[in-house]
């Protein structure tokens, strides 16, 4: 398994790898107030999407919390949401309070098709050779039957193919015969660890606060008014929060998870995901979590039931 893993992350960072999508789902959101009234939801502005283009989002509560994530792509004159399977009928519902006097309709989209995940340094170069458009991050295209966007910038390219099954088992073969090579959701799992990106209901709960996340793409501070807003701001004028998402990388036992951090006996965190990563220079113990910044800021040796704890930038192990 570990010689599997290894030689898929290979493919992923230095070539091309694919894998099928079997957790994301999508909302589309109509009407004529749906520009509006979604900006007012989410802590990004969709309000200045040309179409085709797309941003990360929060979904608050009043009290400044995560609901949810997801990418919002301006698509024609509507918007569609792609998110977890697991988050996509809570946020509808979480959507649907708000709609009081609003012309808008949420519906669930693109149920019937399936999705592929084309990743790797050398994508573009696949997607060229089965003659099909590359595309910057955060954008959507449509050709023919098949649905093509890319999500949020990463260390190598990727893109969502979505089509009908026949069609898409024909461009699996394509992308296979041009080189990609399909990998595990193990592999996948750590490459998002080496480049920190949180997860939903791990890394990210209801009970966590936006800044403490550390993902500012996902905020706009002169779009208007939204659900949470308040908060937000007000975090942002005393200038930080007490603690912030972390990478970092584990000398020990692999952690039971949630694990607590702690520095000179005290609690200064928590692990919330990791796994033993194939690196070029040997199997690595990864890790991501959150960390007090007095902790982080005054460099105090880290440690958890099993190991140590060393703070790490994204993408570097």
């Amino acid at each position: 398994m570990a010689e599997n893993t290894q030689h898929e992350l290979h493919q992923i960072l230095e070539n091309a790898a694919f894998a099928p999508l079997h957790d994301r789902a999508f909302l589309r959101i109509t009407g004529p107030d749906a520009t509006r009234w979604l900006n007012g939801m989410v802590t990004n502005s969709v309000q200045s999407l040309a179409p085709g283009e797309g941003n990360y989002n929060f979904l608050l509560n009043a009290q400044g919390r995560i609901q949810g994530d997801g990418t919002i792509y301006r698509d024609g004159d509507e918007f569609l949401l792609e998110t977890s399977t697991s988050q996509v009928e809570s946020i509808q519902q979480h959507l649907d309070r708000f709609i009081i006097m609003d012309d808008v309709e949420l519906s669930p989209a693109y149920t019937e098709k399936q999705g592929l995940l084309l990743v790797g340094a050398k994508t573009p170069a696949i997607l060229a050779a089965s003659e099909l458009p590359t595309l910057d991050p955060l954008h959507l295209s449509h050709a023919k039957s098949l649905l093509l966007l890319t999500p949020a910038a990463g260390s190598v390219p990727r893109y969502e193919l979505w089509d009908d099954p026949a069609s898409l088992a024909v461009l699996r073969e394509s992308l296979s015969n041009a080189g990609a090579v399909e990998v595990s959701v193990a592999s996948l799992e750590q490459l998002r660890l080496i480049e920190a990106t949180p997860r939903f209901s791990q890394d990210i709960r209801d009970r966590d606060l936006p800044q403490e996340t550390a993902q500012a793409h996902a905020l706009h501070f002169n779009k208007g008014c939204y659900l949470g807003q308040e908060i937000v701001e007000r975090i942002r004028s005393r200038g930080q929060v007490h603690r912030t998402f972390t990478a970092f990388r584990l000398t020990g036992d692999l952690p039971t998870l949630p694990a607590p951090i702690e520095a000179n006996g005290k609690p200064v965190g928590e692990l919330t995901s990791a796994a033993v990563v194939p690196l070029p220079e040997g199997p690595t113990l990864l890790a991501l979590g959150y960390i007090r910044r007095e902790a982080l800021d005054t460099h105090q040796p880290l440690t958890y039931a099993g190991g140590t704890a060393i703070p790490r930038s994204p993408g570097n192990s």
